[in-house]
């Protein structure tokens, strides 16, 4: 298949979940864990939860970025963009990601601090260049995928000279954050995982190969259309039953073993791993993130703008945590679509476009009106 309705078509996907039914042990529980936030938003967008036999659960892992972000880094770039007066840019998502104190960007930038939401990293390099005489930070978050675009940004600031640029550097590792899930204490019961697409696109399959060597789960890599994720599950299925452990690759037509071997040089160039790393949910993990070289520290906004770290628990009322970790739903939560909606949200999983509980609450809140367009 070529196109993106072909991977979008009813007949097949519900030849898919035929198959998936006709192969399913009655008597066996299949749990499996997409990890991706956006493999959550399409279980939910195209009904896919509801084409499964009731043997397959789908739980839901920690893969959005803004929701793996502790509240103590938000409220680190509100801190920066306040005490040091500098231009803070962020994605869009970010903006709205609760804070301590009921806070977050997009309320410091209404009580008067200089944050601006940016599509890429070009936009805030861009915005430096024209105020050089005001310091431009550049938050920034996500796994593998957003980790390339800001190392060209760091590279091109050096070549251009750049010195009121820098980086708040949140960048997190996948394969270290499955080993989190994996290993946590209160772990949920899997058979085995979707891996993520984009994230796969960068790093390829290889770094996976742990999944199965050691924990001895099935783990198929998959992309992001309901026959990419109905494949993905029959694939694990057949792993299951015939007693299998490996790492498969659905979403062979983006991802190699290799993955791009260009963007890791360059990742590899400007970055180095952080000793630890907190993560909402997992708490702080060995070698889980990000940081910037010394050799480009004149661009690293902890050392420019100095603002300490310092942790802060969510919402006592929120189960974000719980959510990402695979240990509870969305609906498991008391505030969910009660206190906490898009319009007041208490979590970072009710904000991002790829946060579970806004898949629930946007797709799944009404489940007479699920799968209709297969």
């Amino acid at each position: 298949m070529k196109y993106i309705d072909e991977f979008r078509d009813g007949e097949l996907a519900r030849q898919l979940a035929r198959t998936i039914h006709a192969e399913v042990d009655p008597q066996r529980r299949y749990r499996f864990m997409e990890f991706c936030g956006g493999h959550t938003h399409a279980l939910s967008r195209y009904g896919l939860i509801d084409l499964l036999p009731p043997q397959v659960r789908m739980i839901h892992g920690p893969g959005c970025p803004v929701c793996v972000l502790p509240v103590g880094r938000v409220d680190q770039a509100i801190h920066m963009a306040r005490a040091h007066r500098v231009t803070l840019c962020a994605y869009g998502d970010c903006l709205r990601a609760p804070a301590s104190r009921r806070s977050s960007l997009a309320q410091a930038r209404a009580e008067g601090a200089d944050v601006r939401m940016v599509y890429s990293t070009q936009e805030a390099l861009a915005l430096a260049k024209r105020q050089p005489e005001k310091p431009v930070v550049f938050f920034a978050i996500g796994f593998e995928t957003t980790t390339p675009p800001t190392a060209v940004a760091i590279e091109q600031a050096a070549a251009d000279g750049l010195d009121n640029f820098s980086v708040l550097c949140c960048h997190v590792l996948t394969p270290a954050a499955i080993i989190g899930i994996l290993d946590a204490p209160e772990k949920p019961e899997l058979e085995g995982m979707i891996g993520p697409a984009h994230v796969s696109t960068i790093i390829g399959s290889a770094p996976y190969a742990f999944v199965p060597e050691r924990y001895g789960k099935p783990l198929v890599i998959a992309g992001f259309e309901p026959l990419d994720m109905l494949q993905a599950i029959l694939m694990l299925i057949r792993q299951v039953n015939a007693g299998r452990a490996e790492v498969e690759n659905e979403f062979t037509r983006a991802v190699c073993q290799e993955g791009n071997r260009k963007a890791q040089t360059l990742v590899e160039k400007i970055f180095t791993r952080r000793p630890s790393f907190e993560w909402r949910g997992l708490g702080s993990l060995p070698d889980s993130a990000l940081r910037i070289k010394p050799e480009y520290a004149c661009f690293d906004a902890e050392l420019r703008h100095p603002t300490p770290y310092v942790p802060v628990p969510d919402h006592k009322a929120c189960e974000c945590a719980a959510i990402l970790r695979g240990a509870r739903e969305p609906r498991d939560c008391k505030a969910f679509a009660a206190a906490c909606t898009p319009e007041t949200p208490l979590g970072a999983c009710m904000v991002s476009a790829e946060g579970a509980c806004a898949a629930y609450y946007t797709y799944r809140r009404q489940a007479s009106g699920i799968g209709k367009s297969f």
